[in-house]
């Protein structure tokens, strides 16, 4: 019976520091969020290809580059923000 009580406390440790690291490493707005991903955008060399779009489902921008015509535009970063 002890080893289920540790077991268990290490699971419910395991799932309040996942919270913690989810809500505190998020940007406190979209708009942080946005800035984020424009100045990423700005600063890289082919602006061209690039572009940021905002994700209302996962609440995050999305900084990404368009490969051709025929593939999907590849993620290179993404800036999620808290939304409660």
């Amino acid at each position: 019976m002890q080893i289920i009580k540790s077991g268990f406390l290490v699971l419910i440790s395991f799932f309040i520091l996942g919270i913690f690291f989810y809500w505190f490493l998020a940007f406190d707005s979209a708009f942080e969020a946005d800035q984020s991903c424009h100045y990423y955008l700005n600063k890289s060399s082919d602006t061209l290809n690039s572009g940021c779009d905002h994700d209302l489902e996962t609440h995050q921008w999305i900084l990404y580059k368009n490969q051709s015509e025929f593939e999907p535009a590849k993620v290179v970063k993404r800036f999620r923000y808290k939304f409660l």
